[in-house]
């Protein structure tokens, strides 16, 4: 029998901040536990299941006996939690369930519009299925307390919602005694709710003020778009795509400001946030449940593009702001998220849950 069984549909070294999420959690729970990791095939989690692959939710076609104290899963994605939810039955053992986001379908997916009503229709079909299986959890972790108390699923269980935030190593993500350039920059993957047409907009009023260079890391579906609409704008933008650990680091040091423009639910936290404040950079996010709250702590809340080009203004302007910011958001991953501080909240609640 292992101790805590984590669930989720994708694991690296499929990307995405979920995977991210769950992979730094059996690394550092895995110290003091007999963890076991179940997701879809291929990945490396322990025990892999064969699935049917729908955009962004794989379908479990079978699933394995594994007997644990503990069963941990991740959604939006459903299926593997509907599945973690029938073991926890079978082995009478508690199931914790940490809702990393709503469902919301965006107009776009891999490149095709979604017709309004199955948007609708797929919205309401997830939420006949996360309902009864927030209802039946024993505990729901959510990663921020105002995107809980906004989310349309989450009130509705907001008394047994316990919040344990996404984290940070702050060994790797450090920040460097170097110049910083006139440099803004977005990290993500380059897909149309992300948001980052609002930062071209901006970066367009900026740059006919100031030389300020647009660094966009990343890659995905839209990215033709976005620098397409570079072009056509006359926004100066290097696109770099994927880049290793230590290249996005260093890429994060030289910044003056990160960007997380996004104002979809679908972006309830931004892992990204925080490693920009490990390394000593300020960040900017859009006004929106989870993304606002991270960015208020060490740097700035935007409304719209516009006032995203006079934050920008602002900062590139100012060393002496950016030092300011960058110490309190170096401060405050220390304090609140990093890897050690999220572990030690979620055991909190895997004693009270067993005992």
């Amino acid at each position: 029998m292992f101790d805590v069984c984590l669930i989720t549909p994708y694991y690296p070294p499929h990307i995405g901040g979920v995977e991210l999420h769950v992979a730094n959690l059996a690394k550092r729970l895995n110290k003091k536990y007999k963890i076991a990791v179940i997701s879809s095939k291929p990945s490396n989690a322990d025990f892999q299941v064969k699935s049917i692959f729908l955009p962004y939710t794989p379908i479990p076609l079978s699933f394995p006996k594994v007997s644990s104290k503990i069963y941990h899963s991740h959604i939006p994605s459903p299926f593997f939690s509907i599945e973690s939810s029938k073991l926890a039955k079978e082995f009478n053992s508690p199931h914790i369930i940490t809702y990393h986001n709503d469902v919301v379908i965006p107009d776009r997916v891999n490149g095709y519009k979604i017709p309004s009503f199955s948007k609708a229709l797929i919205e309401k079909f997830n939420e006949k299925l996360v309902i009864p299986l927030l209802d039946r959890a024993d505990v729901i972790i959510a990663t921020t307390r105002s995107y809980a108390e906004t989310s349309p699923i989450l009130y509705k269980f907001i008394e047994k919602v316990r919040i344990v935030p996404n984290g940070v190593d702050i060994d790797v993500f450090t920040p460097s005694k170097g110049i910083r350039k006139d440099q803004v920059v977005y990290v993500g993957r380059l897909v149309e709710y992300k948001g980052l047409a609002n930062l071209i907009k901006a970066m367009k009023v900026v740059q006919e003020v100031k030389d300020v260079k647009l660094v966009v890391v990343g890659d995905g579906e839209d990215r033709f778009t976005f620098e397409e609409m570079c072009k056509n704008l006359r926004v100066k933008a290097i696109f770099t795509g994927k880049l290793k650990l230590m290249e996005l680091i260093e890429v994060l040091r030289k910044s003056k400001l990160l960007v997380l423009p996004s104002f979809s639910r679908l972006e309830a936290f931004g892992i990204v946030l925080l490693e920009a404040m490990a390394c000593g950079t300020p960040v900017a996010g859009a006004n929106v449940p989870g993304v606002g709250e991270i960015s208020s702590k060490a740097g700035f809340v935007f409304n719209d593009w516009k006032e995203l080009a006079n934050i920008i203004l602002e900062v590139v302007d100012n060393d002496t702001l950016v030092r300011k910011l960058g110490k309190k958001g170096r401060s405050v991953v220390e304090e609140k998220y990093s890897w050690n501080k999220v572990v030690n909240e979620l055991e909190k609640i895997y004693n009270e849950v067993i005992t």
